[in-house]
């Protein structure tokens, strides 16, 4: 049974216009360093400066994997709550909201999931002579069967709120309060004919405690 293993990372820190700070690139590198040995297929990245900059400088730690731009892992709202789902602390939030910006990220919110929520493709010719052997040791993949597949998210705290809820099958209105530290990595699991496993959450065990925390308000790090 094959096994499609998602590692989703938030990008590192960043600044008021939304590029990677000196700190946000220390944090993607050492993450960098933590996935270099997984056999990781490919990175890909939202569309924003600040992910961008984080999907290649983690990616300097995994010669030869391919990285490349996801429209769906752009930063969104993917669920705008009804007045009765929604927590007392987020009423304000969604001020301003109307219903076209909603429905606008929710399409992009079933389109995150349906992409990459879901178990490996089977190979077909083509994908399986894209998986002979290679200097990393993995071999050819026959026509038709799966294999298991590796692959890195680097995202915002939003989406990554949203797969985890879709994982643990919850109510839409529950990826309020997911949030994520910048590159705190998350992963989930995919297998065939059973609910997605969410091996961990926001960890940080990659990062100096002085790198921790960032992307959350001051008022309530730890």
């Amino acid at each position: 049974m094959a096994t499609r293993h998602l590692y989703l990372a938030r990008h590192g820190a960043a600044n008021a216009f939304g590029e990677l700070t000196g700190i946000g690139h220390q944090q993607a590198g050492l993450l960098g360093e933590r996935l270099a040995g997984v056999p990781v297929d490919a990175v890909w990245h939202s569309p924003l400066p600040r992910a961008v900059a984080s999907a290649h400088e983690l990616a300097r730690h995994l010669p030869n994997v391919p990285v490349a731009e996801a429209a769906e892992l752009i930063d969104h709202v993917p669920y705008v709550p009804s007045p009765a789902e929604t927590p007392p602390s987020w009423v304000g939030f969604f001020d301003g909201y109307d219903e076209a910006e909603a429905a606008s990220g929710q399409r992009l919110a079933e389109a995150l999931v349906a992409r990459f929520a879901k178990v490996p493709e089977r190979a077909t010719e083509t994908t399986a002579k894209a998986t002979e052997t290679t200097a990393k040791g993995t071999e050819t993949t026959p026509e038709g069967t799966q294999r298991d597949t590796h692959e890195v998210l680097v995202t915002h705290a939003y989406p990554i709120a949203w797969l985890v809820r879709h994982a643990l099958d919850a109510p839409p209105s529950r990826w309020l309060g997911l949030n994520s530290a910048n590159t705190a990595l998350t992963v989930i699991e995919y297998r065939d004919r059973l609910p997605p496993t969410l091996v961990m959450f926001n960890d940080m065990s990659h990062l100096p405690t002085g790198l921790r925390w960032t992307g959350f308000p001051e008022s309530i790090r730890p």
